[in-house]
């Protein structure tokens, strides 16, 4: 990037069965986030929503008249999309402070991610986007979509369902620490173990939260942030890249070829190596996930994650801290907008009793049919 953008202010809600519309709810989160950067509606000239059913009421009721506006489609794999874009829009001068602006209300619709329609946004990613080709071989759900993935790398590598389910349980005992979680509730290896199939091989505790929740974050230019209350934190580098073609069906290699590709393209406009950063913050719709992306990412060899992840590695105190907040296995589902509100707070060292000391630089990164990456630094 050549124009420095940072991140100012962060807004969120509770999360879990709120009984709200998700506009309602990103409207809230909007409110917490232009407080939390000490700024006004009058101060932000750029929009872009995600999951808001109405951008325009959304902005008429919160007193929004912006120079730049754009409304994502609902799915999870926006989210670094939608930092690249707000980042992008900033850069071009389309707009000089812009809001990003997240409403869920996937409890109070009955939304499902282990049953029902493959193609539903409601359910999560919404992988499989033919479901009279998929449904009868039994891909109904994004669940069952990542189970089988799961099957492949087990059959390939001998991933282990002890070694999954170091993923579930490292994330419920960092969301312990964080009073926001909605699973706080100690979870072991042999709770894991002994939870039901709800696709097999995957458990109930490889599955991400059904929940509600906003989330907003404001973007700005550096010279903007001076006299701002917060300290800034600094969108080091957003990418993309799509695997469409075929997306039917499970990507034979895990998405590797397109981790890689984000992962190199952020630490390099960033100006880190992947040694620099501190923290990942891994997109989690389903546990396996998480494998697939550290080996994407390169932090392990193909077919290594299972075992790499074991003695701690990804647990606070570990080598590679991930999702230090329970993730969206228990924290709360917000497709990928909580870790991002993770990865601004602990650069900004309010993480208090999970905090990863002295973090300078936290990643974000999402598998999907379009794969991203965002790099966040407490500095230039």
């Amino acid at each position: 990037m050549t124009t420095p953008v940072v991140v100012v202010g962060i807004g969120t809600t509770d999360f879990g069965a709120l009984g709200r519309t998700a506009d309602d709810l990103a409207g809230e989160a909007l409110r917490n986030a232009l407080d939390d950067a000490g700024l006004s509606a009058a101060d932000v000239d750029g929009l872009l929503t995600h999951r808001v059913d109405s951008y325009e009421a959304l902005a008429a009721e919160h007193g929004l008249d912006p120079r730049w506006t754009t409304a994502l489609p609902p799915e999870g794999r926006m989210t670094g999309p939608a930092i690249q874009l707000g980042a992008a829009a900033l850069r071009e001068r389309l707009c000089h402070t812009v809001a990003l602006v997240y409403g869920n209300d996937g409890r109070t619709r009955g939304a499902t991610y282990g049953a029902g329609n493959s193609g539903s946004t409601a359910a999560g990613e919404g992988y499989g986007t033919t479901p009279a080709l998929t449904a009868p071989y039994g891909m109904t759900s994004p669940g069952a979509f990542s189970a089988l993935m799961l099957q492949r790398h087990r059959h390939l590598y001998g991933t282990s369902e002890e070694q999954l389910g170091t993923v579930a349980t490292t994330f419920r005992a960092h969301a312990a620490l964080n009073p926001q979680a909605l699973r706080r509730d100690p979870l072991t290896p042999e709770d894991y173990l002994a939870s039901r199939y709800v696709v097999a091989p995957l458990h109930l505790f490889d599955y991400c939260q059904i929940n509600d929740g906003g989330v907003a974050l404001v973007l700005t230019t550096p010279d903007r942030a001076r006299d701002l209350p917060r300290s800034p934190v600094h969108v080091l580098g957003a990418a993309q890249r799509a695997r469409l073609t075929g997306s039917d069906l499970p990507p034979e290699d895990f998405w590797a070829d397109a981790l890689a590709e984000v992962g190199e393209a952020v630490l390099r406009s960033g100006g880190r190596s992947r040694d620099d950063v501190d923290a990942l913050m891994v997109y989690d719709n389903f546990s396996p996930n998480v494998l697939f992306t550290l080996e994407g990412l390169g932090w392990c060899e193909p077919g290594e994650s299972g075992e790499w992840i074991a003695g701690g590695r990804i647990a606070l105190g570990g080598e590679l801290p991930c999702n230090t907040s329970g993730g969206q296995l228990s924290e709360g589902y917000l497709q990928g907008w909580g870790l991002v509100v993770e990865a601004v707070r602990q650069l900004r060292g309010e993480c208090g009793p999970r905090q990863v000391p002295a973090a300078r630089t936290v990643q974000y990164a999402c598998a999907a049919p379009v794969v991203s990456s965002v790099l966040f630094g407490r500095d230039a």
